[in-house]
């Protein structure tokens, strides 16, 4: 959460309150009575609603209390469909024992727009005070398994090919044991098996508890706009970041100092994603942190990294200030094969688009692409790329929701619930909001946080599910009428590959132009989106190329027998 700076402590809206026409603050209003419809709430269709996320008290006097969790995707059965994992959070009473605590859900899809929620047959309840996950197939044995973050001891629940997890945390080393938030998953020494970045948050100190009024000289920024709130972060002390190097042998060694990413300055860290950023073929690292620079480091091929977090742009907006970074989501928005950064950020602050510009240099380009201005009002989390009418153009969406109750008591413009953005991508140039029409998806008024994309139904149509503070979840299942073409494609790595594929780069050339996907783990807000790269393909029936750079360097051609379909590719078995 972003405090007023110091020069400029407790200061006035920097934007001019936006009500709408029923006065409502626009985060909670601005709804139409007519439109297309892009998202229907599918959340009580589906059997979402008969679960519940928990964290602290309504009055979130405690910012530990605030920061809601993630979403996973995952098909930990292996029946080719998605299921849907939810980390739930906890209260004080829970962890000392006078209340039992809440659980995690797994909801197993079956195949008919319903979920059914499987967590304690599955054994992943966790039941700790949950933040992040992030899926992968860690040993490369073809069953994907859960990285679950925590502010305490973090899990690690191993699939057990039979619908069950085991918690190997501790076997593995990878429990830590303080406030860690979002985790990343990605070969990055390119020995064929996946290590894992988690990021660091606050340290936390259940019996040194921030305090407000006399006593919080420590805590400066215990205010917001001259009233009371949550303490933090400013003025509480930072926890490092981790980077487990993968033993092959169901243990992880702590190479975070080796490997230059240890965050010594103790910044905030909330989003974290392994993505090959400068096209070299290795997984570089993004860190999105909360009130302080932003991390990017690129891979140097020699198992570091170089951070290049200022010299490239990352680490600051347009205006030369550090943010609030909540959620990272990048994706090829011009199609030029160059992935662009999206970051959320606080309320008060427009919410920054990174353009590539090559060589691991960007360009804060918010303003030009008409995001800027109307994303300032929104305190947003989980974000994503995501192509929701198949046109061949990645779109981009948001969750939304304020970590001070009290935004409902003043007139901040602003409110603690807040509907998802969408916008439109516009041949690459431009992203036009798109409207929230009245008793559908998008006029959902929800305290989101994390949030996760993926085609749930296997219709070829990108849905998403936002975890929401204290709230059931929300699913928007995409119901768009457009009758584009389709491709989504799932790929099975070779020997010198993880199983999963997770860094793979994918291009194909259809209807005129050349797409670029990844296959990643983790990003957006504590998440974990669909391993499966989508393709909008317009009007196009046929897919001319799709070539495959695959994380061992080998780069394969490959056809397909038609459109509108998810197709495996397994490496070794292309031209």
């Amino acid at each position: 959460m972003q405090p007023p700076s110091p020069a400029t402590p407790e200061i006035a809206p920097s934007h001019p309150v936006q009500p709408d026409e029923r006065h409502h603050p626009i985060t909670a209003g601005g709804f139409v009575k007519a439109g297309p419809i892009v998202f229907e709430d599918a959340s009580e269709k589906a059997g979402l609603t008969r679960w519940t996320h928990k964290m602290g008290t309504p009055a979130k006097d405690l910012i530990v209390e605030t920061k809601g969790s993630g979403v996973g995707l995952i098909d930990y059965d292996n029946d080719g469909w998605l299921d849907i994992y939810i980390v739930n959070g906890s209260t004080v009473d829970a962890l000392t024992g006078k209340a039992a605590p809440p659980h995690a859900a797994l909801f197993h899809n079956n195949h008919d727009g319903t979920f059914t929620d499987v967590a304690g047959k599955a054994g992943v309840a966790n039941d700790r005070w949950g933040t992040g996950v992030a899926i992968a197939d860690y040993d490369n044995d073809g069953w994907a398994d859960i990285f679950v973050s925590n502010v305490g001891k973090n899990r690690l629940y191993h699939n057990n090919h039979d619908g069950t997890f085991t918690d190997v945390a501790e076997k593995a080393g990878v429990t830590l044991g303080n406030w860690s938030s979002s985790a990343t998953w990605g070969d990055f020494d390119g020995d064929g098996r996946l290590d894992l970045f988690v990021a660091g948050y606050l340290h936390w100190d259940w019996n040194n508890l921030p305090k407000t009024g006399a006593d919080a000289a420590a805590n400066a920024f215990c205010t917001f706009r001259g009233e009371q709130v949550a303490c933090g972060p400013r003025g509480l002390k930072g926890e490092p970041d981790h980077l487990f190097h993968n033993n092959g042998d169901g243990t992880f060694t702590d190479v975070s100092e080796k490997a230059g990413v240890a965050d010594k300055p103790g910044y905030y860290g909330l989003g974290a994603l392994f993505v090959d950023i400068n096209n070299d073929g290795r997984p570089d690292l993004l860190v999105g942190n909360d009130s302080t620079p932003n991390y990017l480091y690129l891979n140097k091929g020699d198992g570091a990294f170089e951070d290049v977090s200022y010299a490239s742009g990352f680490a600051l907006n347009s205006a030369g200030r550090e943010t609030a970074s909540m959620g990272i989501a990048v994706g090829d928005y011009e199609n030029s094969g160059m992935l662009a950064v999206f970051n959320t950020t606080f309320s008060d602050d427009y919410k920054p688009f990174y353009r590539n510009e090559g060589d691991g240099n960007f360009t804060d380009i918010s303003d030009q692409l008409g995001i800027a201005e109307v994303s300032v009002p929104f305190l947003s989390w989980g974000d994503a790329f995501i192509d929701y009418d198949n046109d061949g153009w990645r779109d981009l969406l948001m969750a939304d929701g304020h970590v001070y109750p009290q935004a409902d008591k003043y007139n901040w413009g602003t409110s603690w619930a807040e509907r998802p953005m969408l916008f439109r991508n516009v041949d690459g140039k431009k992203f036009e909001p798109v409207a929230a029409v009245e008793g559908t998806g998008l006029a959902a008024v929800v305290a989101g946080r994390g949030m996760a994309v993926g085609d749930l139904f296997n219709d070829g149509k990108l849905d998403a599910v936002i975890n929401v503070m204290d709230g059931h979840p929300v699913l928007l299942r995409n119901v768009n009428p457009d009758k584009n073409h389709w491709l989504e494609l799932k790929l099975v790595g070779g020997p010198k590959s993880p199983r999963d594929a997770v860094g793979a780069t994918i291009y194909i050339i259809a209807n005129g132009m050349k797409q670029r996907g990844d296959v990643l783990s983790g990003g957006s807000y504590l998440s974990s989106n669909d391993p499966r790269p989508h393709f909008g393909l317009g009007a196009a029936t046929t897919v001319e190329a799709i070539e495959v750079h695959w994380p061992s360097g080998k780069v394969e051609k490959f056809t397909v027998p038609g459109v509108d379909r998810i197709v495996t590719l397994t490496e070794g078995t292309g031209k």
